[in-house]
This record gives structure tokens, C-alpha cells and sequence, in this order.
């Protein structure tokens, strides 16, 4: 096809491309949608389809009857269904479109070296970016199952070179927006001559098109066979692994012949199982970069925890390891199972440090508190999972309170042993699950870290 003549079509094409976006979304006069409806550019189709309870919404998928409600709608008069699965994203009903581009796609031209980046690969890196561009280029499926540390963003810098210079679109996804604003400035240094859009809840980057995009999994919902290869980072994270409206976002927005890349430190069991089967493709990296052990966690018994909080005390155990800390001005991450409990026990801590901060998901200074720890002005931070992956503070140790706690699983505990030890200058930080019984998840978690660091020396990826 021809490229398209005038800049308001062009604008629209843009915007549209690979998406399915309500007409709310859509920051365009109507006369420019009436223009390209007339050039058969343009496709609309109900957001519902079908008749509850058995009724489908079109942008994320959702079945669940449930999940759908009805309302007595302004613009049509009657009441109508909508999708409370993807309301946030704003409502999709029965009685509005969503509109798709059916033009032509838009033209990219790849510069001549789209990478520009002067590092170096390890020995077991090298060997996955090997397999990642080979996944990339030719079109296939992959699991590149890398421990904590290991370096799992260079090894896809190649591959997303050769793809975008063979003029396809990748996407980067990933569960959560912390994982997205890690990765888009890293993405951006190295591919400086291309746009990369961040994409997330209120992101400026939402109505611009680059063939490089970086997302959480819920902006996927409004895609639709846009992208040669997308790239799932954090595959075992919550919600994706347990939402399968997230899982069907991911196939609806890649096209027919997608390359498939997922990455992560914990696979679940059906993929351990199948990767050691051979039924699974996949690469593995059992160490991290700088050629260091993995720190394996250490379990000590602290007793009923939970009525020394309740008591207004911190179990004698916790509390030497916390001065210890305090006194060697070793910062440190403690998990505590959820934000009830961590308030709890907050003056507790605070008792040994003012300085002392704590920080869950719904904490409106939780970046600035992350900002703090990484600037060194925070001894210690109290933390819920939230800060389990996708952050990295040079010189940690970590503690888990409550290990037992059946938040804590096998994955949760091994990404959260893996915020120790990251950088090369302090390889071996220390992690603490402080218990009350240990747990199968616990015992997992401990074995999975010692095997890889088995896996390691065999491969010679370690230096002791």
C-alpha cells in the first residue's frame, strides 16, 4: 500500500495501529475518523459481544459472568453491559465500539545500528543472548530461566537489535509498572536513535507509537496483532500468572507468526518439569554476572512472632539482627507478610532507628521511600512483597518475618533471597528467614537457590 497523503490519516494511524481503543480514547476530531471510516480504514465492532451471562468483552476477553454488569446508559438510553474486568482502562459496553486501524501499517526505517552499548557478556549470558536471537529471528518460542542478578535485560539487547532491523515491532512486557519504569530508561540509553514508549496506568507515552514498546501486561489489553515478538519479563509474577484475561492479552497482541521470549527466576513446576523433560525450549543462566554464588538464605526459629507484636515487643532474634545491622551501618529490606502486620511492628522497628521506614503498595510516597533506600539515607526499610523484584540496591542484606506465612511461596521466597548480593563490589549479602515453622515453600525455596549454584560450578560460571 501506498503511504497515506495527508497528516490527520497519518495521525490516526498512528494511534490506531494494532489497537482496539474506545472512541473516548481517540484524542482526534471526529471529522478524521469520518474520513478514514470513508477510506475503509477503520473497523468498529460492539465491546461486548453476545447476550449475558454468555457474553465476551473484545478488549481484554473476560467470560466470567461475574465480571459483567449492567447500567442504564446515557448514549443509547437503555441499560447496557459493560466489562468490569478492564474498567480501570476505561468502560467497554454493548451499545459502544471499540475502533481498530484497518489501513495500512506505518512505515518504520531502522537506523543502520539501532544498539549502541559497550558491555561485555559473561560466558553464561552469551549463551543465552545466543538463544534469544535465534528465538527472535527465527519466529519461535522460548523460556530464558535466569536467577535473580543474572543480567536477563543485556542478554535480550542483541535480539531486539536484529529484530528491529529486520523491521519488526517488539514489545517488552511485564506485571508491574516498577518492572516498566526500570526497564524503559536502560532501553532507552542503549537504543537511543529509536522511540521506546513506557506504557502503563497515566503514562504520557499512551498515544505514541515506537517499535520499541515496554508495558505492563494490562496494556496489552488493548492490542490486537500488533507485534513480530513480545518479550514477557517477570513471567511468574502476580497477577499474570494467575489472571488468564492477562495470559490471552499477551497471544491476542502478538500477530500470527510472533517470536515468544519469557523470562524468569522461578518458573512454576509445570515448566521446571517440562524443561527438564525436554518438552519445553528453553535456555538457562544459573549465575549471575559477576561470577558469585547466589546467597543461600539461613531459617532461625523466633517463635510466636505475631503475640510478641501483639505485646508490643520484637522477638529477641530479630532484634539482635536488626542492631547488628544498625551498629556495621549495613542497610537491610525486611518483608513482613501484609500491611496490617507491618504497621503493627513499624514503631517496633522504630524504636531501634527513627530513620527506620516502611513502604507497601498503597503508600502515596512509596517512590520517594525506594528514592531514600537507594541514596542511602534509610538504614532499613519494612517492605510487604511489593518490593520482591524489579529494585536493586547495591549492599543489602535481607530478612523475611513470618516466613511460614503462606504469602511466601516457593517463587516469592527465592525473588526475594535474590535482592542480596547483586552488585560485584558486595557479592554476599546475607539472607535471613526468621519462622515460626518452616514450610515446604521454605525448604524449596532454599534447595532451588543451592541447585543453581550447583548447576554454576558444573558449568564453571562461578569463581569461589
Amino acid at each position: 500500500m501506498s503511504p497515506l497523503p495527508y497528516t490527520p490519516s497519518k495521525q490516526l494511524q498512528y494511534h490506531l495501529s494494532g489497537r482496539k481503543l474506545l472512541e473516548t480514547e481517540i484524542p482526534f476530531p471526529a471529522e478524521w475518523l469520518k474520513t478514514c471510516r470513508q477510506n475503509g480504514w477503520i473497523h468498529e465492532e460492539k465491546g461486548i459481544s453476545g447476550e449475558y451471562p454468555d457474553c465476551t468483552c473484545k478488549r481484554c476477553g473476560n467470560q466470567n459472568p461475574h465480571l459483567f454488569a449492567a447500567y442504564p446508559c446515557a448514549h443509547c438510553g437503555e441499560m447496557s453491559i459493560y466489562c468490569r474486568n478492564c474498567i480501570m482502562m476505561g468502560r467497554v459496553s454493548s451499545c459502544l465500539p471499540l475502533i481498530s486501524w484497518t489501513g495500512p501499517e506505518p512505515e518504520f526505517t531502522p537506523p543502520h545500528a539501532p544498539l549502541q552499548w559497550a558491555g561485555q557478556l559473561s560466558k553464561g549470558q552469551q549463551a543465552a543472548s545466543d538463544a534469544v536471537l535465534d528465538a527472535l529471528q527465527h519466529k519461535k518460542e522460548l523460556l530464558l530461566w535466569a536467577v535473580c542478578g543474572a543480567g536477563k535485560t543485556e542478554v535480550l539487547f542483541a535480539g531486539i537489535e536484529a529484530a528491529i532491523k529486520a523491521g519488526r515491532r517488539v514489545c517488552v512486557a511485564t506485571p508491574r509498572t516498577d518492572v516498566v519504569l526500570e526497564l524503559t530508561p536502560r532501553f532507552r540509553q542503549v537504543f537511543p536513535e529509536i522511540k521506546v514508549a513506557a506504557l502503563y496506568g497515566g503514562s504520557p507515552d499512551r498515544h505514541l507509537w515506537a517499535p520499541l514498546v515496554v508495558a505492563t501486561t494490562h496494556q496489552l489489553y488493548r492490542y490486537e496483532a500488533a507485534f513480530d515478538a513480545i518479550i514477557v519479563d517477570e513471567v511468574d509474577a502476580f497477577p499474570y500468572t494467575y489472571d488468564t484475561t492477562l495470559q490471552k492479552a499477551v497471544q491476542k497482541a502478538a500477530k500470527k507468526d510472533c517470536a515468544r521470549i519469557f523470562l524468569t527466576a522461578t518458573p512454576n513446576e509445570k515448566w521446571q518439569q517440562e524443561c527438564q523433560a525436554g518438552k519445553r525450549s528453553h535456555v538457562m543462566i544459573p549465575a549471575r554476572f559477576h561470577r558469585h554464588p547466589l546467597p543461600v538464605p539461613v531459617m532461625k526459629w523466633i517463635g510466636n512472632w505475631r503475640r510478641a507484636f501483639e505485646k508490643g515487643r520484637l522477638p529477641g532474634n530479630i532484634e539482635a539482627w536488626m542492631k547488628r545491622r544498625l551498629s556495621e551501618s549495613k542497610q537491610a529490606l525486611v518483608f513482613l507478610p501484609n500491611i496490617r502486620l507491618m504497621l503493627k511492628a513499624a514503631p517496633l522497628f522504630q524504636a531501634l532507628d527513627e530513620k527506620i521506614e516502611w513502604v507497601h503498595a498503597e503508600d502515596p510516597d512509596r517512590k520517594q521511600k525506594v528514592e531514600n533506600m537507594r541514596a542511602q539515607k534509610t538504614p532499613i526499610l519494612l517492605t510487604t512483597t511489593i518490593l520482591e523484584r524489579g529494585v536493586t540496591f547495591p549492599n543489602i542484606d535481607v530478612a523475611v518475618v513470618g516466613a511460614e506465612d503462606e504469602i511466601f511461596t516457593e517463587a516469592a521466597l527465592v525473588q526475594i533471597a535474590g535482592r542480596a548480593g547483586r552488585s560485584p563490589a558486595f557479592p554476599s549479602g546475607e539472607v535471613t528467614f526468621f519462622h515460626y515453622g518452616r514450610t515446604k515453600a521454605m525448604l524449596k525455596a532454599v534447595r532451588h537457590i543451592a541447585s543453581m549454584n550447583e548447576e554454576a560450578r558444573k558449568r564453571g560460571l562461578v569463581d569461589e
